[in-house]
């Protein structure tokens, strides 16, 4: 059988965080790498989506081209799946000239078929910018579910496609003027002309998961309207017609068909037939993505696949709910998740495999705690599974060197190979319908059971009054390992290669069968010196006792004015993002209030509120002062409003409400930044990966045992006025 699995394309406008992995490529990796283990061919693809207004808007915020942030995260993302072990086919990108290639050919196609045609459309216009805007870059309230952040294309929140006209009170994103509606010519994709074939291709995905199919049943209860599939845009592929030359061909409909082109290139590379993936109807098409796709993947794709003719359409759709971190949807433009580079950057890639299948969200939102991550790693993944492979390897090691010999078998015995079997027959049984953790799940429960099946056995003592006895126990723990290994390595690659090689093979694992789990090991087999798979994860928890003290969160002053009671106060109004609060601060001997309007700034949420001359302040902005400068810390970057602010990659756990008597006990000071180490009132040495843009520049340490750094993601968080080093922090 042919198995072709598409994986959605991730914008190349930054570094791909564990929410994208657990969403969408590491259950496809899984899955691929156990159809090939099952001997099915499988091409699976997937690719950079680099002409998406993600990276122009990232490419106007830096001064760079397009192009030039396309090559940096398409380059930082590919080595990320590859430290991961995502075993992609092909790992494309959008902006190489042979995507272009096969974009127009199916552009062309559509048209010669009656699916396009060229009609006019009222699309935003800013009088500020002075240009039509695309539609992530209009935000504004979604009308179905009433999320204020929505963008022009789709809601966050609710999932919707949106259209920039439908939002209420739209702004440009860019520089929050509101725009106009004006007429320009376009090409439309006839999604109408397809609602009866779509609707009848959906009548038997009773199989596909209960998010993904209510969903789509929904979205085209509305009725499917035309789509427009071009933009006044000068990133992207070109429009293969006459008169369209400053337009260009629009991201959704330039991505999906990217899982084409990757093939054609595939094909083009290895000498392989692409055809025979998408022509042959013995071929399934799995597509894995997360939920904010599923439309795209559910209708818009099969639509353009039947106007297209010829090529198969999607089999399975599986779409996975969000990963987030400690309640809060990841997200890279308000800095919230954990970054991939960093994660690698402390763990191995099959711990980081391990807790995102186990807490991988089939079917509703999971939740991301560095507590439980530790937790599952160490009680999980080293005490049963890691525990008892290095048990049985180096004691067989040890005492034999070989593989023993299997002797005559008692109850025990063969209980663990019946085991073995019905773990295989259940594993098979749950990853042919892609429900990955409840395989996981029993591949977990034949990990516990090699424990129970050694104690039981307990060869240790064996080995001196009954040897056969021994050998035979030793023998079938090796079955075991062999089997946790071949079983597990769709979900742990590395650790079974390791393993493999322990039990004495020369070879991959990856080149042999699923069904060999029940096979047994080679009698007199050497066997190699065995390490230890995993060491628990220590965390210093007591480091962090006063940075888990803090809340603090960017937000934006949106109103100045002067407290009526007191001559060096202002009352400022602030948004922070999903609420507006009220500070009152000291700053009117520094700022003029028109100075402050619409700066971005660092406050202390949790700080108890207080009253100052019949004013409450509910927090508290930070600022950076000598004796004879104050200056409001602030993000170096652009940030949105609510954002958390992180200490050397740490996230605090603060408590609801902060006394100020521990508050005022809490040290901070400006520091100078230099490679790995930051000059202030002493040399501190920072335990983070210092980017390069940061060196040269001022920042501020939290003092806790040991200094953290403070930052959002990427961007630094500075005094915006230079200040003495050492500077305190008020």
């Amino acid at each position: 059988m042919r198995i072709f699995i598409g994986v959605a394309w991730p914008y190349a406008n930054g570094p791909i965080h564990l929410g994208h992995i657990v969403g969408a490529y590491l259950p496809a990796d899984i899955f691929a790498r156990y159809q090939r283990m099952k001997g099915n061919e499988v091409l699976m693809v997937s690719g950079s989506d680099e002409h998406g207004t993600p990276i122009t808007i990232t490419a106007e915020k830096e001064g760079k081209s397009p192009r030039e942030i396309a090559d940096r995260y398409h380059r930082i993302n590919s080595e990320i799946m590859e430290k991961m072990g995502i075993s992609f086919d092909l790992f494309f990108r959008t902006s190489h000239p042979h995507h272009a290639e096969v974009v127009k050919r199916f552009f062309l196609r559509l048209m010669e078929r009656g699916y396009l045609y060229r009609d006019k459309m009222i699309l935003p216009y800013c009088p500020n910018c002075k240009r039509f805007l695309p539609d992530r870059y209009v935000v504004g309230t979604c009308p179905y579910c009433g999320y204020e952040k929505a963008r022009g294309d789709q809601c966050d929140n609710c999932g919707r496609t949106l259209d920039p006209k439908d939002l209420i009170d739209p702004k440009c994103a860019i520089c929050g003027a509101t725009p106009e509606f004006r007429e320009s010519e376009h090409v439309f994709f006839a999604l109408s002309k397809l609602e009866k074939r779509i609707l009848e291709w959906l009548t038997d995905k009773v199989y596909w998961r209960d998010n993904v199919i209510n969903f789509t049943r929904n979205f085209v209860k509305g009725g499917l309207k035309d789509r427009a599939i071009t933009r006044d845009i000068e990133w992207g592929v070109e429009v293969p017609l006459p008169g369209f030359e400053k337009k260009r061909i629009y991201v959704w409909f330039d991505a999906v068909i990217g899982y084409l082109s990757a093939s054609v290139e595939w094909s083009r590379i290895t000498g392989k037939s692409w055809r025979a993936f998408w022509i042959d109807r013995n071929t399934k098409h799995y597509y894995f993505l997360g939920k904010d796709n599923i439309p795209f993947h559910t209708i818009i794709w099969p639509a353009m696949l039947m106007g297209y003719g010829e090529l198969n359409l999607p089999y399975n759709v599986v779409a996975n709910e969000y990963l987030r971190f400690s309640g809060e949807k990841f997200s890279k433009s308000r800095g919230i998740g954990v970054w991939m580079p960093e994660l690698l950057s402390m763990f191995d890639p099959d711990v980081i495999r391990f807790y995102g299948t186990v807490n991988m969200p089939e079917h509703r939102d999971s939740d991301f705690t560095w507590d439980d991550f530790v937790q599952k790693v160490n009680e999980e993944l080293v005490d049963k599974f890691g525990n008892f492979v290095h048990r049985a390897l180096i004691f067989t090691y040890r005492h034999f060197g070989e593989v023993p010999k299997r002797h005559s078998l008692d109850a025990l015995d063969e209980e663990a190979l019946e085991k073995i079997k019905v773990t295989k027959e259940k594993m098979e049984e749950y990853l042919d319908k892609v429900e990955l953790k409840k395989a996981f799940r029993e591949w977990m429960e034949l990990a516990r059971f090699g424990n129970v099946y050694f104690d039981r056995k307990a060869p240790w003592a064996l080995l001196k009054s009954d040897r056969e006895r021994c050998e035979t126990a030793l023998n079938i723990s090796l079955h075991i390992v062999k089997a946790l290994a071949i079983l597990g390595a769709p979900f742990l690659p590395f650790s079974a290669e390791k393993i493999w090689k322990y039990l004495g093979y020369d070879d991959s694992i990856f080149q042999h069968t699923w069904d060999e789990s029940l096979t047994a090991l080679p009698e007199g087999m050497k066997l190699r010196e065995p390490k230890v798979l995993y060491t628990k994860i220590v965390r210093e928890e007591e480091s962090f006792d006063r940075w888990n003290l803090l809340d603090l969160r960017i937000a934006e002053i949106k109103e100045v004015k002067e407290h009526p009671n007191a001559d060096q106060l202002y009352i400022l109004t602030i948004d922070l993002g999903e609420e507006s609060r009220t500070l009152v601060a000291g700053l009117k001997n520094y700022y003029p209030a028109n100075e402050l309007l619409g700066k971005k700034i660092v406050v202390v949420c949790n700080l108890e509120h207080a009253n100052f001359r019949g004013v409450e302040s509910q927090g508290m902005l930070l600022a950076g002062e000598d004796e004879n400068t104050v200056a409001i810390l602030t993000p170096q970057g652009d940030v949105k409003p609510g954002t958390r602010v992180q200490a050397s990659g740490i996230y605090s756990e603060p408590p609801p409400v902060l006394k100020f008597k521990k508050f005022k006990k809490l040290k901070m000071e400006v520091v100078d930044i230099q490679d790995s180490k930051v000059i202030g009132s002493s040399e501190y040495r920072i335990e983070y990966p210092i980017p390069e843009e940061w060196k040269g520049k001022q920042g501020v340490v939290f003092l806790d045992k040991k200094p953290l750094l403070l930052h959002v993601g990427k961007v630094l968080i500075s005094p915006e006025k230079r200040v003495k080093r050492g500077g305190k922090i008020r």
